[in-house]
């Protein structure tokens, strides 16, 4: 019987400060499979950090050439979360208030709760996460720091740590 995945939403930012906004969302579903959207910042969205950019290679530019409008990444996430009721995130504090501010420009309620992921995790888990993480990246050729991407490394480490504490 194969297990259940979590799952898992992350969030890039343009930076980390106050005045810092969503600028891709992303998530692994249950089944392994990943989406993630760029979101197009509002006019008030002014901040940029040059060293997020770095991380992430999206630039300002390209958000408002194909990003989609708050609204319409809102409603996909609820369309994709709502019956399951939740997601988990390893940046809740963050990824949480980028969220928040996602829902409020988009002058809608997020139909589902963001938990942070840790709260699934075993003491053993927690103690193998880090190394078992930068295997995955090296094993999986993962591209950091991109939301769909990241979310599905959070769930591959996931069931990698499971997997090791289960032999």
């Amino acid at each position: 019987m194969s297990e259940t995945l979590p799952t898992v939403l992350d969030i890039e930012a343009s930076g980390f400060g106050r005045g810092s906004y969503p600028i891709e969302v992303g998530i692994a579903r249950a089944d392994g499979s990943c989406c993630a959207f760029l979101v197009q910042p509002q006019r008030e969205w002014t901040h940029w950090d040059p060293k997020a950019e770095l991380l992430h290679g999206i630039s300002r530019e390209r958000l408002f050439q194909e990003g989609y409008p708050v609204r319409q990444v809102a409603q996909w996430l609820n369309d994709e979360l709502s019956s399951l009721g939740k997601a988990y995130s390893d940046s809740w504090g963050y990824d949480n208030t980028w969220l928040s501010l996602l829902f409020y420009h988009a002058g809608m309620l997020p139909r589902f709760r963001l938990e942070a992921l840790r709260i699934l995790l075993s003491e053993e888990q927690q103690a193998l996460w880090s190394d078992t993480k930068e295997s995955m990246i090296d094993e999986c050729s993962i591209s950091r720091h991109r939301a769909g991407e990241d979310a599905r490394l959070l769930q591959l480490t996931y069931q990698r740590t499971r997997q090791l504490i289960t032999r």
